[in-house]
């Protein structure tokens, strides 16, 4: 980024991840998620990867006020923004790394996570830890992205349709470039 567009960027990453990304890609699936949880009736849950918190406020508003629900993220950032939205009450907040979580074993019924899996450097050694918290019996439920080709409701694939259809171009040369 050069400095003059360096010098236009207000804000912090998280804001920016917050106000832009959020919509675009991840709001629809934090309900699915949520959704999905709910059906379990779990207790207590524990989110990874939280973000700036879209799938925990589904979450919060979905579950019963009674049931435990915590969650990490690696950015602090990230977790600081969440915390000042409306609707997160009664969420217990904490940094963590995924493939290391500071909690005991056989602590949550469900460990949810959207996204972020694709992400963990060391995806055996998160499912392991995922595997470790889980109550007997528990779920771990995450969703991952499929080839935007194969999701035509997808945010991304719509977007890259429209520009093409603008710009008179294949979308998928727009997502691929050569």
């Amino acid at each position: 980024m050069s400095g003059q567009s360096a010098s236009r960027f207000k804000g912090s990453y998280a804001e920016q991840y917050d106000r832009y990304l959020v919509p675009m890609f991840f709001a629809s699936y934090a309900e699915v998620l949520a959704d999905r949880v709910k059906a379990l009736g779990p207790r207590s849950v524990l989110e990874i990867a939280a973000g700036s918190g879209v799938v925990t406020q589904a979450l919060r508003q979905k579950l019963p006020t009674g049931v435990a629900i915590t969650a990490t993220d690696l950015n602090q950032q990230m977790i600081d923004l969440a915390q000042t939205k409306p609707g997160i009450s009664n969420v217990t907040w904490q940094q963590a790394d995924a493939t290391t979580l500071p909690f005991p074993d056989a602590s949550f019924d469900v460990v949810g996570c959207q996204f972020g899996v694709m992400f963990f450097p060391d995806k055996p050694a998160a499912s392991r830890e995922a595997s470790r918290v889980l109550r007997r019996g528990g779920h771990y439920l995450f969703a991952v992205w499929d080839d935007w080709m194969e999701m035509p409701t997808a945010p991304l694939g719509i977007a890259a349709k429209v520009v093409g259809n603008i710009l008179h171009r294949d979308p998928r040369c727009l997502m691929n470039p050569p």
